[in-house]
Formats: C-alpha cells, sequence, structure tokens
C-alpha cells in the first residue's frame, strides 16, 4: 500500500474518498474542519447544517460530490470536543476513515489530518496511519475465498500545508505507523491461530524464521536443555501434553561497533493451549485459550519491528512455550517442583500454570543481566474483574520504571492502570510444604499472582497482564475482533523513546 503526504489543493484533489475531521462546538455544530480551503470549510458547513451533523465523536457524514470537486465522495468524521480529544485518538479517526473506505470499495483515499497544534501533527499522522490499516486487518486465512472480504485500497495521502512549511509532519512517521501495524497484526495472527497448528515446536519454527528474516539471533532451548538448567516449573506444565515444550530467546542487537548503553529483556507468556491441567477448565472458558500465549505474541510482534526502526537498544525476548494438558503424566494438585532459582513451589491449581512458565523464564532472563526486564502475560481472571476487559494492570518492584511503563503506555493510547504488590498479601503464598504455593486466596488474585513472580527476579521488572485487552469479543474502531496486539505499540514506544531513536 502506498501512502505519502500531499500538499495539492483538496479541491483538486483527484481521490475515490476524501475524509475531513472536526471537531465539535459548545452548541453542538461543527467547531473547525482541518482543510483551511475556505470554499470548501464553507461547503462542508452548509452541509453539516443541512445535515444536522454536529461533530460529536464517531459521527460521520458522507457526501457525493457529484463533480463538484474532483474527489468522489468527502467523508467527514467528528473527533468530540476538542478538550477532550488526545492525539492517539487519531487511530479512530483512521478507523472510522477505514471503515467508509470499505463500504465505498475506495482504492484511492485522501484525508485531512485532526486539526490539532503543528506540534502535534507528526504523532497524529502516525496514529491516523496506524488505525487505518490496524481497522483493516483480517484473519481470513481459513475463510473460502468468496467468504473473504479483500480491502481495494492501494492509495492513501494525507493532505499537508506546503511541504516548505515547519508545520509539515515527517514522512518518517508513516513508515513507522506501517512498521508498527506490521508488528501488531503478527501479534494478532498468533493469537488467532488455532491451537491444534500453533503447538510450541510451531511457534519456535516461526520464531527462527522471523528472526532469518529480521537479522535477529535465535536459539531454540528443548526438553533436555531446559531439565539440565533446572527449570522444573516450566517442565511441569508441559508433563501432560503429546508435544513438547519450547523455550524460544531471541536477540536484537543494534548494528554498529558500540556496545548498546542499554539492554532489556522481554518475557512473554506462550501456553499455545490452557485446558486448566487437572483443574480443569469449564468449556466456555477453554473456548478462548488458544489465546493464553497473548504474551508471546506481543513480544514476538515487538521485536520484529526494531531492527527497521533502527532501535539502538539490545532487546531479548523469552518465550516458554508450551500446553497445559490432561494425560495419565500431567503434573498434579500437591506435587512439590523446584525452579530454575532453587525455590520451591507446592501445586495448590494446575490452572495456575502461567505463573510457574513465567518464573523460570524470568530466572532464565535474570542471567542475561540485562538494565530492565519486563513480562507480558494473559496471566489472571482477576486481573480483568476488577479492570474491566478493555485495561492492563502493570505492577513491578520498581516504582520509577512502572511509572515509565504507564506513561509510555498512555501516550500510545494502551489503557492501563497501575497495582500494588501488598507485602501483606504475601502471606496467602506461605505453604509448610515449600517455600511458597503457586496460588493465593481468592481475593486479590492478580495481586498475588504478581508477588508469587516476584519471587524470581530480583532486578528492575514490571509484570502486565494483559487478560482483559489480549482479546475482543467485537470489533472496536481499529480493534479488532480476536487477537488484538495489545501492548506491542507500548514495547516499541518504550526502548525507541528511551534510546532516542524514535
Amino acid at each position: 500500500m502506498k501512502i505519502s503526504f500531499n500538499n495539492s489543493s483538496l479541491v483538486e484533489l483527484g481521490c475515490d474518498l476524501l475524509a475531513v475531521a472536526a471537531f465539535e462546538g459548545k452548541t453542538g455544530t461543527v467547531e473547525a474542519f482541518n482543510t483551511l480551503d475556505k470554499s470548501l470549510d464553507g461547503l462542508l458547513s452548509s452541509m453539516a447544517t443541512e445535515e444536522g451533523f454536529g461533530a460529536k465523536e464517531g459521527e460521520k457524514l458522507l457526501l457525493h460530490t457529484h463533480g463538484r470537486l474532483a474527489s468522489s465522495r468527502i467523508l467527514v468524521v467528528g473527533l468530540g470536543k476538542r478538550e477532550d480529544f488526545d492525539i492517539a485518538e487519531s487511530r479512530r479517526y483512521g478507523a472510522a476513515v477505514a471503515e467508509t473506505a470499505g463500504a465505498c470499495k475506495a482504492q484511492k483515499l485522501a484525508a485531512t489530518l485532526p486539526p490539532v497544534d503543528s506540534a502535534a501533527q507528526t504523532r497524529a499522522a502516525q496514529f491516523f496511519v496506524e488505525g487505518l490499516l490496524l481497522a483493516n486487518y483480517r484473519f481470513d486465512r481459513y475463510m473460502s475465498e468468496e467468504s473473504r472480504k479483500p480491502v481495494p485500497l492501494n492509495t492513501i495521502e494525507l493532505w499537508v500545508e506546503d511541504e516548505e512549511s515547519r508545520k509539515a509532519p515527517s514522512p518518517i512517521c508513516l513508515a513507522r505507523a506501517q512498521l508498527i501495524a506490521e508488528a501488531t497484526s503478527l501479534a494478532r495472527d498468533l493469537i488467532n491461530e488455532p491451537a491444534g497448528s500453533l503447538t510450541p515446536v510451531r511457534l519456535s519454527q516461526i520464531a527462527q524464521d522471523m528472526a532469518k528474516e529480521k537479522g535477529l539471533e535465535c536459539k531454540i532451548l528443548g526438553p533436555k536443555e531446559c531439565e539440565k538448567l533446572g527449570m522444573n516449573l516450566f517442565l511441569a506444565v508441559s508433563q501432560g501434553s503429546v508435544h513438547e515444550p519450547r523455550l524460544i530467546h531471541l536477540t536484537y542487537r543494534p548494528k554498529g561497533k558500540d556496545k548498546p548503553k542499554k539492554s532489556y529483556v522481554w518475557v512473554g507468556k506462550g501456553v499455545t493451549f490452557d485446558s486448566g491441567g487437572l483443574s480443569l477448565k469449564p468449556s466456555a472458558s477453554m473456548l478462548d485459550m488458544k489465546g493464553d500465549m497473548s504474551g508471546a505474541a506481543v513480544v514476538l510482534g515487538a521485536i520484529s519491528a526494531l531492527s527497521s526502526l533502527g532501535v539502538q537498544a539490545e532487546v531479548h525476548a523469552i518465550i516458554a512455550a508450551t500446553e497445559n494438558m490432561i494425560s495419565g503424566s500431567a503434573y498434579k494438585l500437591g506435587d512439590v517442583i523446584t525452579g530454575m532459582n532453587g525455590k520451591s513451589v507446592e501445586i495448590v491449581n494446575t490452572d495456575a500454570e502461567g505463573r510457574l512458565t513465567l518464573a523460570d523464564a524470568l530466572a532464565y532472563a535474570e542471567k542475561l543481566k540485562p538494565d530492565e526486564l519486563l513480562d507480558v502475560a494473559t496471566l489472571t481472571g482477576a486481573c480483568m474483574v476488577a479492570l474491566g476487559p478493555h485495561m492492563a494492570g502493570i505492577m513491578g518492584n520498581d516504582r520509577a520504571l512502572v511509572e515509565r511503563l504507564i506513561a509510555t503506555a498512555r501516550r500510545v493510547g494502551e489503557d492501563v492502570w497501575g497495582l500494588p504488590l501488598p507485602t501483606k498479601l504475601r502471606q496467602q503464598l506461605k505453604t509448610p510444604m515449600a517455600d511458597m504455593k503457586n496460588c493465593g486466596e481468592r481475593w486479590g488474585g492478580a495481586l498475588t499472582a504478581g508477588l508469587f513472580l516476584k519471587e524470581f527476579v530480583t532486578m528492575p521488572w514490571v509484570h502486565m497482564d494483559i487478560a482483559g485487552p489480549a482479546l475482543a469479543d467485537k470489533a472496536d474502531g481499529h480493534i479488532s475482533k480476536g487477537g488484538t496486539g495489545f501492548g506491542v505499540s507500548t514495547l516499541i514506544e518504550y526502548v525507541s523513546s528511551r534510546d532516542g531513536s524514535q
């Protein structure tokens, strides 16, 4: 898809669909368009008044030009009140445009950016393109040709002022938007893939193929290698499956002779299917458990973009990939298992398996001695109960790191909320049988899961529980039904903004 900036006259700009953004006025009318063309603004204002269009958030007005303009149709999209608008919401504007472009079977699209300050135009352009591309995402590889809905759009032009103007956004933001959309789409593909085909071995093969394509280092460890490392918690979860587990270790190193100033490790939960084990889930709760590897998908998606973005930090992605299944060899309630860091765990719930895989993955990650350690996981339904289906919980042992991650996520429009790790709740993990048990009481389940993980790290660490936003039960603008890729933007933004490569 060709994406570029254009500073031609909007009236003369030939396209199938011209999209214009507008803010809502105090009286319910349109406050401002972003066209800087008095004749076009006059036409739009007149038509908006006639149609009762007030530019409320998500409101759309589609007009046929009947030859009065070079474009066939004009779409006006309301952004709501100016004071309530966040730059990241430009994605929703892009998604609204994508929806109409698809309905109109538009091949060439032109659009104005939201009427925001010039300093924010570059970010607005990036988010607009991300929203448009992500709204066009489809997971249709298992559909017949008749059922697929092709997206005809092949050209996107964003209208800006004169190219010599300081207000003109940098074209680099368009390439960045495409890379982030591709990384997010990769994560979505992995989450949406049926568990019958995306086994731990298959996931490791995908990681290897991606490493070759993106210039990453790749190390894959099988059961014997993991056993030598003492990763018994991870291996215990895999015991009930006929599919062997794999520890996936990808490394991105920036080009150049100089040693990177910062190094990060991302650990993604990689349970490719979770039956609950002997603590069997009910059927309805098991239906979406192919998505229990969403954390793995997020870190794979994010690391895939780093080379093209020129990130100057060293980044590792670690995934303990396994299934949690039932058989005569499955791990049992009451088992006591010792992890890689030497701590023993009594198993009181085999459906609290993700933290066991993460515990050994975090212990492995610490051996790499990064500056910061982050894990991403669909870890607890309790986090979803606390924060709802659209928001992730963030907690950790380093307050400054937690705050930086929260600020980064909010900057890119991913909803997160900081959660505590209360020392008092650590009592719930006590047991006379071992150093700890793998599950606490009902109350504060997301926090006790975080406290469990904390026992396996000794360095700056943050945990992101994406149980809610990892999957969506219906499409919503740029958010697709099924796997969403939530977290990819935050990870990419964090490392690229910290090293100045953004």
